[in-house]
């Protein structure tokens, strides 16, 4: 009878383990570097969950020194920022200046965030059909769109706008443009995934000459676009019509990824045919985060139902710890095969995908371990 008491105990022990909260430990005691790139700030938004899930106060203080030493100026100027670079990556972080604003009322926060907006909005370089460069003076990013620019630039456009211009019509029909473009000319029809971006002159070596999108599904491009729907939908105070395609867009996206996942036993990094069982193509850590995430959030929010992927998605939690969490000998978590980067400036060929390095800890994988981690305990709670 002990024996089983005792079995019992660890068991229970086990259930209640927070990784949550043991992850994002192990993450601050290695050290993140401070700066606005758009890794660190990744890895801000899933503290930002977990402090909304527990209210850690002590991970609080960190993340907010971590803004005020090593990212803003005292007068909220961003450190080292370059008002002549227009690259949608270096704007993720203006999430976290809006977030330590409502936090404070400091205005030194809303100043950081302005200058982002204002980069954004009045002067970043569009294509014909109004949808934002990826980047630019570089050439080679002239008239793309990607959809890691998606989650980078639109969510936190959305958040400004729902902060202090509700009302912006023209702001809300805007950012939905972003996504219907994407969608037009990103849609990988055969699977309802999304290739990875688009180059509206079709000038680029990857463009496809009809469509301009490029050849391949990126497992990591989806979980950025998956996360961002999410962002903005909760947001959202502009037209009931842009609202419900941005939400047919997340349900298709949903029932795309079940599928796939149900269909080759997990997420790979290149999800298109003929290459999920290729050589090289692998189970990828970061894409599963995010996508377990979209889920499990997508089900709270009410856009994806309990009944159909409720269990799916808390499954796939389960083997995301499994397959890409290991512990050290000091108790801290590791969280690994991480692709390094996948990046349009290549010629986006599977070889190319397949060659990127893979990565422990890193900060976007991090940040979408968080992501993913939160929503699944606040559902055990």
């Amino acid at each position: 009878m002990k024996c089983i008491l005792a079995l019992l105990a660890s068991a229970a022990t086990a259930s209640a383990r927070s990784y949550l909260a043991e992850m994002a430990d192990s993450y601050i005691r290695r050290g993140v570097i401070g700066g606005f790139r758009y890794d660190e700030a990744t890895l801000y938004k899933g503290l930002e969950a977990l402090i909304e899930v527990n209210g850690n106060e002590t991970i609080k203080e960190w993340y907010k020194n971590q803004i005020d030493n090593r990212v803003l100026n005292p007068d909220g100027t961003i450190q080292k920022w370059n008002y002549e670079i227009y690259s949608l990556d270096d704007y993720r972080v203006s999430n976290s200046f809006m977030y330590w604003h409502q936090e404070t009322g400091d205005e030194k926060y809303l100043v950081a965030a302005d200058i982002i907006h204002q980069q954004l909005t009045a002067r970043q370089p569009r294509n014909p059909e109004g949808g934002f460069w990826h980047r630019t003076p570089d050439p080679e990013f002239a008239n793309q769109m990607w959809l890691d620019g998606i989650f980078m630039a639109d969510s936190g456009y959305s958040l400004y706008v729902n902060l202090f211009q509700g009302d912006n019509t023209t702001a809300w029909d805007d950012i939905a443009l972003q996504y219907d473009l994407i969608e037009k000319h990103c849609r990988d029809a055969p699977t309802g995934l999304l290739l990875h971006g688009y180059d509206s002159k079709k000038e680029a070596v990857w463009a496809n000459p009809i469509t301009g999108a490029s050849p391949l599904v990126w497992n990591r491009a989806i979980g950025w676009y998956f996360m961002s729907l999410l962002e903005s939908m909760s947001l959202w105070q502009g037209s009931d019509q842009a609202y419900g395609r941005l939400q047919e867009y997340f349900v298709r996206l949903a029932e795309a990824l079940k599928k796939t996942y149900e269909d080759n036993g997990g997420w790979y990094l290149i999800l298109s045919e003929p290459y999920l069982d290729a050589d090289g193509n692998y189970l990828e850590s970061s894409a599963w985060a995010m996508y377990v995430h979209g889920f499990l959030r997508g089900i709270r929010d009410g856009i994806i139902s309990e009944e159909e992927y409720g269990d799916f998605a808390t499954s796939a939690y389960e083997e995301l710890i499994d397959r890409f969490v290991t512990e050290n000998d000091d108790g801290t978590l590791n969280f690994i095969e991480t692709v390094e980067v996948g990046s349009l400036e290549s010629d986006a060929s599977y070889e190319y995908y397949i060659s990127v390095p893979r990565i422990i800890n890193d900060n976007r994988a991090g940040g979408a371990f968080l992501l993913a981690a939160s929503e699944y305990e606040r559902r055990q709670k």
